[in-house]
């Protein structure tokens, strides 16, 4: 069994093109949590401006809305959440610059061909462990849209955050891949 790779956030292009579907990685440094409501306000943003809010561009997403500070940590807990209800977004979010995104889950050909085409990636987080992956994050900041509670756009900072990569920058899919040797 391979050592899990360490890669500093946030992530460059040349970084993430000696990845393969199914490595595993431990992230350090800053993820950006935004859910379902966030991802409609930051693309009415997007096609406002023409570009993407609060310095995303070559930033990481994760698809999480962390709980309120817990256990003397600066969030309860965190988790991911179901990839595929931002595929509506992810694409052009990519093309506007985000290097990768985290959550749980298949992700639509679409988002593979995203990928593919903008050098982005795609890492699965383990479900139903919130409280562990909590334990990675060292800070929590509100950055915006704080009416929207969980879903508000915040940056933490983590250390040793573990997830898999589920899409690689030339599009090859875990998921795909073990359907079809099944």
């Amino acid at each position: 069994m391979t050592s899990p790779i360490k890669l500093q956030l946030p992530l460059a292009h040349e970084e993430l093109a000696h990845l393969s579907a199914g490595d595993e990685v431990l992230l350090s440094g800053n993820i950006y949590t935004m859910r379902d409501a966030g991802h409609k306000r930051c693309m009415e943003y997007l096609e406002e401006h023409g570009k993407l809010p609060f310095n995303l561009a070559g930033q990481t997403l994760f698809y999480a809305g962390p709980t309120p500070p817990a256990a003397g940590r600066p969030i309860g807990a965190v988790g991911p959440t179901t990839a595929s209800r931002m595929d509506f977004a992810t694409p052009a979010l990519m093309r506007a610059g985000i290097v990768a995104t985290i959550g749980k889950g298949k992700r639509s050909e679409e988002v593979a061909y995203a990928c593919k085409e903008t050098g982005a990636v795609y890492f699965a987080a383990i479900g139903g462990i919130a409280a562990l992956l909590a334990e990675c994050v060292q800070t929590s900041e509100l950055i915006a849209w704080e009416d929207l509670g969980t879903e508000a756009l915040r940056k933490l900072e983590v250390v040793n955050f573990p997830v898999y990569v589920e899409i690689d920058t030339k599009g090859n899919d875990l998921y795909r891949n073990i359907e079809s040797e099944s």
